[in-house]
């Protein structure tokens, strides 16, 4: 096998129906790149029927004997182990894609392949979107921009119309030959290899791999999970609180607070980060199991501990103070003091954010209950740094 110039194992990935002159076209055109580019292993998803259809044409005719001679090269390894094919429920490789079950079986299984394959660093994925059923190409294009790393590629092969599908076609050999075909009024005309044309369109895509900590694994899960975290990441800037720094940061908006302030904002950040009874869930959403309540919670011992040492971090170069911050409330902060607090931090967040939708993500919120209020903080666990 001819090797390229990167260290890449080269992958060659088709989504194909009953139309294996894609397969055939995209291997000429990428082996028509400087530098030629040329597969240690293709894969073809398709059917049980397109499989049938594929080995008939490519290799039990010679198509790909014939081709390996034309491109100088030892072989076109399309193997047994080439043909990936949806199951069905009874372990049965599907024939066809008929009903919506069938092509969510197959949406999954793309999904899950290329998820698989982007696994190796020493691999690099040559995706051809131009056979099979238009869900099929959906299906692998969209399972690049979850998956593909900056060196995998999208294509989509163009030719010549009178050559675009037509039986006597699979590529333009070394010497011309003159085959059958039609014209664009549907009558029988001649037609030399040597005029057709075989391009390669490389389609740009979004690569959400390394954007996106991916943990489902059915498409549609996928795509809903990789949704929520888009959505997120707009909606919700990140939260940056620098206790030896003095400051709170929320997207591009520095809250000037008072130093005492920023200790006790953090207890409730650090209450959500630390001490979350659902550390499997990614995202918070309206969960509210993290707040606490002033009597139960605040004014306890452990949360003045806590402010403690964060107290210590803020008035580094003044450690009297913190001394003083332990003696006055060694047996708890008082509820009244802790209200005040809430409440200058909250007014302190509505005067810095413009956004009127962010402010209740960011402000301590109070859920009134019959026996005690709680309080915490909404933004998503995930948009908290503290440093």
């Amino acid at each position: 096998m001819v090797k390229t110039i990167e260290a890449y194992k080269e992958l060659f990935i088709f989504v194909a129906g009953t139309t294996p002159q894609i397969i055939t076209e995209t291997i000429y055109a990428l082996s028509q790149k400087k530098p030629a580019i040329y597969p240690h292993e293709i894969f073809i998803i398709t059917t049980l029927t397109g499989k049938k259809v594929i080995k008939k044409s490519l290799i039990d005719n010679g198509i790909l004997k014939e081709m390996s001679f034309d491109l100088g090269i030892q072989k076109i390894p399309i193997t047994e182990e080439s043909f990936v094919i949806p199951k069905d429920r009874y372990n049965k490789e599907i024939d066809d894609i008929r009903n919506e079950q069938e092509n969510e079986l197959m949406g999954n299984l793309i999904t899950s392949f290329i998820r698989e394959k982007v696994d190796d660093p020493s691999t690099r994925l040559h995706c051809s979107i131009a056979g099979g059923r238009k869900t099929m190409s959906f299906y692998l294009g969209a399972a690049l921009q979850l998956f593909g790393r900056p060196q995998d590629r999208l294509y989509h092969v163009l030719v010549t119309p009178e050559f675009e599908s037509n039986p006597e076609f699979f590529y333009k050999p070394k010497k011309n030959r003159v085959i059958e075909g039609k014209g664009p009024d549907g009558r029988p005309i001649t037609l030399n290899t040597d005029d057709a044309m075989i391009e390669l369109a490389e389609l740009p895509f979004i690569r959400l791999s390394r954007k996106i900590s991916f943990k489902e694994k059915d498409f549609t899960d996928l795509v809903n999970e990789g949704q929520r975290t888009i959505d997120t990441a707009i909606l919700q800037p990140e939260l940056i609180i620098n206790l030896s720094e003095r400051y709170i940061q929320i997207g591009s908006n520095i809250i000037d607070m008072l130093p005492n302030l920023i200790v006790f904002y953090n207890i409730f950040l650090k209450q959500k980060l630390n001490h979350c009874i659902h550390p499997e869930r990614n995202y918070c959403k309206e969960c509210i199991d993290c707040f606490v309540t002033i009597k139960s919670g605040l004014t306890s011992r452990e949360y003045v501990e806590e402010m403690a040492h964060d107290h210590s971090i803020v008035y580094k170069n003044s450690p009297m103070r913190t001394e003083e911050f332990i003696r006055k409330w060694k047996d708890g902060m008082s509820a009244e003091l802790i209200r005040q607090n809430i409440s200058k931090i909250n007014k302190s967040i509505n005067e810095h954010l413009d956004d009127e939708t962010l402010k209740p993500l960011y402000r301590i919120s109070c859920i009134k209950r019959y026996s005690e209020s709680l309080y915490g903080i909404r933004v998503e666990k995930t948009k908290i740094k503290i440093g």
